[in-house]
């Protein structure tokens, strides 16, 4: 019997407890503070979460480490909460038409002029005319869609001060490297000097959230201008980034070991809405090789 039949990426916290966590993505709306805007990304952070555990157990970590971990995980969205999916997706694909960089990272590369924590300002400084012109009105909210990205690290910091205390009284235990590794995506730098197994926790969820939005039919449609999900695409842009150091080989050929064993199948096949050709079935037990 395979490992993912015994255990296919497991979910470590209690239902009621999920329930709870994911309740923090929901958000006041900017306009009618009456209604919420539910948490467009509930759905991708579950699954992201139950591959993490995976690849976090085949590489040695200890359960109640992956159980604090997975929560983690959960989360690593949270500075989305509030997402406007139709604002939110027409100024980064108005960006991404353009070449516009859309990770702060990538921001400080060709504009290494910008103050450190500054993205957001200086995106709006250079482009908010043109976003006007173009018929994206740069209102408060559009900022907010703005910081979502390129101040994601503010963002973040602001929505788990608000909702720290009833994670606590959750009886759940916040520890800074959970916040580390949610920002590791976009600010690999923030781990320079961390342990290595916090490194390698932060790698396992650049992994498996990328490889998740790769495989993601809502996303690639709402945030990409994407018409069609495919594995050589997902595995290309991992080993992209592992080729960047962002990730590691035990880290991607753990990710790929398990998803030639089909322990992601049913996960991917959810996050493209679609059950996987033949052919496609044959390429991911060949991923491994």
């Amino acid at each position: 019997m395979t490992r993912s039949a015994l255990t296919p990426a497991p979910l470590l916290v209690s239902r009621a407890l999920l329930s709870r966590l994911m309740r923090f993505y929901d958000y006041p709306h900017p306009v009618h503070p009456d209604r919420i805007i539910r948490g467009y990304d509930r759905p991708h952070a579950v699954r992201t979460a139950r591959m993490c555990a995976s690849v976090a157990t085949a590489l040695g970590h200890g359960t109640e480490r992956v159980r604090q971990y997975q929560i983690a995980c959960l989360l690593h969205d949270l500075g989305r909460a509030g997402l406007d999916r139709r604002l939110f997706g027409k100024i980064w694909s108005w960006a991404k038409e353009r070449g516009i960089p859309t990770r702060p990272r990538e921001w400080r590369t060709i504009h290494p002029e910008t103050t450190y924590g500054r993205e957001t300002e200086a995106f709006l400084r250079c482009y908010r005319n043109n976003l006007e012109a173009d018929g994206i009105a740069m209102t408060p909210w559009a900022k907010e869609q703005v910081e979502m990205r390129l101040g994601y690290s503010r963002r973040l910091a602001r929505r788990l001060r608000t909702v720290r205390p009833t994670i606590r009284k959750m009886g759940v235990t916040w520890a800074p490297w959970m916040q580390q590794v949610m920002l590791y995506y976009y600010y690999p730098e923030k781990l320079a000097s961390a342990k290595p197994w916090v490194r390698q926790l932060a790698e396992i969820l650049v992994a498996c959230e990328q490889f998740e939005a790769y495989s993601n039919q809502r996303r690639g449609r709402d945030y990409y201008v994407r018409k069609k999900e495919t594995l050589v695409e997902a595995f290309g842009y991992l080993e992209k980034l592992q080729q960047e150091g962002v990730l590691s080989g035990a880290v991607m050929g753990t990710l790929r070991r398990l998803t030639a064993q089909g322990e992601f199948d049913a996960i991917l096949e959810e996050a493209r809405g679609c059950p996987f050709t033949r052919r496609e079935r044959q390429a991911l037990r060949a991923m491994e090789s």
